[in-house]
C-alpha cells in the first residue's frame, strides 16, 4: 500500500474518531456476514457504529489522539464500537451481542480516553446515573442545611404560637 494510501486511510479514521473518547475493541472473527450486517442494523437503532480497521494504522491514529496503551490490544482482527451516551451503554449494549453471539470476543474498552478491561467497563455508571450521583452530592449537605434552618425556625414559631394562644386564653378567662 502506498504512502498517499495509508496517509488517505489515517485521516479517514482521524475523521472517524476525532472526537470519540469511548470505545470498544471486540474481535468478530466467524462471525457471518448476513449474522455481522443484522448486528450493525441492531446496534445502528442504539446510536452504535462498528468498524473494522487495520491495526497498525488505527494504533497510529488513535496514539495521535491521545489514546494510548492499545497496542497490545490490536492484535488479529479488529473491530472498534463507538456511540451510546456512555461506555456503560456502549459495553452493556456490546455484551448483549457477545452472549447471543459466542464467536464475538471483547479485548478492551476505552473509557474517556483511558484503557480499561471490558468487564470493568460494563460496570461502569450511565451517564445519568453519574449525573444522577453527582446532583444528590451536591444536593444533600444544602437540603440538610434547609432542614436545620426550617427545622428550628419551625419549632420557634410553635413555641410563639403557643405563648400567644396562652395570652388569648389568660386575657378572656
Amino acid at each position: 500500500m502506498s504512502k498517499l494510501v495509508k496517509k488517505m486511510q489515517m485521516d479517514a479514521l482521524k475523521a472517524t474518531f476525532g472526537q470519540t473518547r469511548d470505545l470498544v475493541l471486540i474481535s468478530m472473527t466467524g462471525v457471518k456476514a448476513r449474522d455481522e450486517n443484522q448486528i450493525r442494523l441492531q446496534l445502528r437503532k442504539k446510536n452504535i457504529r462498528l468498524h473494522t480497521v487495520k491495526n497498525r494504522l488505527a494504533a497510529r491514529v488513535f496514539k495521535d489522539l491521545g489514546i494510548n496503551g492499545l497496542e497490545d490490544h490490536l492484535r488479529g482482527p479488529t473491530t472498534i464500537a463507538w456511540g451510546a451516551s456512555s461506555i456503560a451503554d456502549l459495553s452493556k449494549a456490546i455484551d448483549e451481542w457477545i452472549q447471543r453471539e459466542k464467536k464475538i470476543q471483547p479485548k478492551v474498552a476505552v473509557a474517556d480516553g483511558a484503557v480499561v478491561p471490558f468487564e470493568a467497563a460494563k460496570k461502569f455508571p450511565t451517564r445519568a446515573q453519574a449525573i444522577g450521583e453527582v446532583l444528590a452530592l451536591v444536593l444533600g449537605p444544602a437540603r440538610k442545611v434547609l432542614g436545620q434552618v426550617t427545622g428550628a425556625g419551625g419549632r420557634l414559631a410553635g413555641v410563639v404560637q403557643a405563648i400567644a394562644d396562652r395570652k388569648e386564653g389568660q386575657g378572656q378567662a
